[in-house]
């Protein structure tokens, strides 16, 4: 029987957290109707505002299909509308609606509240030096 290394370790606990994170996560925002992929792109527009579709799902690590149908959606939904780029007509932003940010402004708090709880057992410069690290683990792993 071949024993695991340290590495293969550390890549089931990040998985499991990952996995553990999002669930959470799913939990907290079904109770406002949105699915995880929804409400990030809400919250990015709530807290970076408008964006250009195609920006969005770079920034929320979807494809460019999936991005369309979650902002239409989000759109059938009220919380965003489509506005054209005024220099290029070939980008659209998708911006919050006066609901989409009354929504996020009710929601938003307690969000944070219970991701707060998630590292309550962690010390400010842990959560620090667990950011550093992954991000480390990451930026090498993309360059794989």
């Amino acid at each position: 029987m071949k024993i695991a290394t340290d590495e293969l370790k550390a890549v089931t606990v990040i998985l499991r957290t990952s996995q553990a994170i999002q669930e959470v996560i799913r939990k907290d925002v079904s109770n406002y109707g949105l699915n995880p992929t929804e409400f990030s792109v809400i919250e990015l527009l709530y807290h970076k505002g408008d964006q250009p579709t195609q920006m969005i799902g770079k920034k929320v690590l979807l494809t460019s299909g999936s991005i369309t149908y979650v902002v239409d959606k989000l759109v059938n939904k009220n919380y965003v509308i489509r506005k054209a780029c005024p220099k290029d007509r070939r980008v659209t932003y998708a911006a919050l609606t006066d609901s989409g940010m009354d929504l996020m402004n009710r929601i938003f708090p307690e969000h944070k509240l219970i991701m707060e709880k998630v590292f309550d057992q962690l010390e400010a410069d842990e959560i620090n030096e667990t950011i550093e690290m992954l991000k480390r683990i990451g930026h090498r792993a993309k360059s794989l």
